[in-house]
């Protein structure tokens, strides 16, 4: 009998071992059409018409425009301002519609919509489990401005936070969400510490005028402010501030001359890009002082955006006809493809 059991056992171990071969062996399920590419947000016309969003694949042998419309049957709205992500959703928000389409990343299939609760949404973010959306209000009152908490299983809002002038870019970490306040159609220079137990705001740090980008890196919260421009009669030049998120007063200030409005920080491998006039400039995290040279010259951008020691630049044109994006190696910086885009093409993404 022991003999018998042994030989059972080993049949068994042999064909656990096979199964296992054929499973390492066996072809990946894709996920979806838009499973491995790129995503970009096309604002669409201000008034009368609608966003789009166009996908490009990783190889770049397929591009697509109007993927969302072709998937649905249906227009996103106007203004296709952000995509913010929760595994495998996708929050699609449009600005002037006040409307939130909430798809599957990879497939682009509608799940569901927020058009309630929402006033000039701009950006979303993930943090403690929750959604978090700024929300600009009435731009013509400066004190009605909030973030709007999401139930991410429903996809109810459940409550708001009210914070200071014209919340924007949103990261969240762990327990925390920060709030960039560029100032909305004004100015302001504020960063927004959000306790997401409590909802609470728990600190406002002062930054530079008009903060645009942040990024996570090293123990420290680093905001790229562009400074105001020289049309509010009032020009200050940007700042890039180093945040200690262990001690929020300790505060590194890197300063720009007053003409000098930065743009768009990105980070790769411990090296910080942005854009300035027309350029795009190189910083080491490790670095004391901002660079002096451009890293690639002559660059026309709406935006831009880095990932994978790659950078994605988009041009809006004449912000009437279609738009394009450009990818660049960081290493090379030599252009690889250039694609035609939607209308004013803002935010890039990707699912990889």
């Amino acid at each position: 009998m022991k003999m018998k059991s042994k030989i059972v056992s080993i049949i068994a171990l042999g064909l656990l071992i096979v199964s296992c071969e054929n499973d390492d062996n066996f072809p990946k399920i894709p996920k979806g059409d838009y499973e491995n590419g790129i995503i970009i947000t096309n604002e669409g016309a201000f008034s009368g018409g609608t966003g789009t969003i166009t996908y490009i694949s990783n190889d770049y042998s397929i591009t697509e425009s109007e993927v969302y419309k072709k998937v649905n049957g249906e227009d996103l709205g106007t203004i296709v301002q952000s995509i913010g992500f929760n595994g495998e959703e996708a929050f699609i928000i449009a600005n002037v519609s006040n409307k939130i389409s909430i798809v599957n990343r990879n497939t682009f299939k509608k799940l569901g919509e927020i058009t309630v609760g929402l006033n000039n949404p701009r950006y979303f973010a993930v943090a403690n489990g929750k959604g978090y959306i700024s929300n600009w209000g009435d731009t013509a009152d400066e004190n009605d401005d909030y973030i709007a908490i999401i139930n991410l299983s429903t996809f109810a809002i459940e409550g708001t936070i009210s914070v200071v002038l014209g919340p924007e870019k949103l990261l969240g970490k762990d327990n925390v969400l920060y709030v960039a306040h560029s100032g909305a159609y004004g100015t302001n220079n504020k960063v927004s510490v959000i306790n997401t137990v409590t909802d609470k705001v728990s600190r406002t740090l002062e930054v530079g005028d008009v903060p645009n980008s942040m990024q996570l890196e090293d123990g420290y919260l680093w905001v790229l402010a562009s400074g105001k421009p020289s049309y509010t009669k009032d020009e200050t030049g940007g700042v890039l501030s180093k945040i200690s998120v262990q001690n929020y007063d300790d505060i590194i200030n890197y300063t720009f001359s007053t003409t000098d409005h930065p743009s768009a920080l990105g980070i790769d491998n411990d090296e910080f890009y942005y854009g300035l006039g027309g350029a795009i400039y190189k910083m080491n995290i490790e670095d004391t002082q901002l660079p002096t040279t451009a890293y690639i010259e002559n660059i026309s951008y709406y935006n831009l955006t880095i990932h994978n020691n790659k950078m994605y630049v988009t041009d809006a044109k004449d912000y009437a006809s279609n738009g394009s994006i450009s990818i660049y190696n960081l290493d090379t910086k030599e252009l690889e493809k250039t694609f035609t885009t939607g209308l004013i093409p803002g935010g890039v993404y990707f699912n990889n």
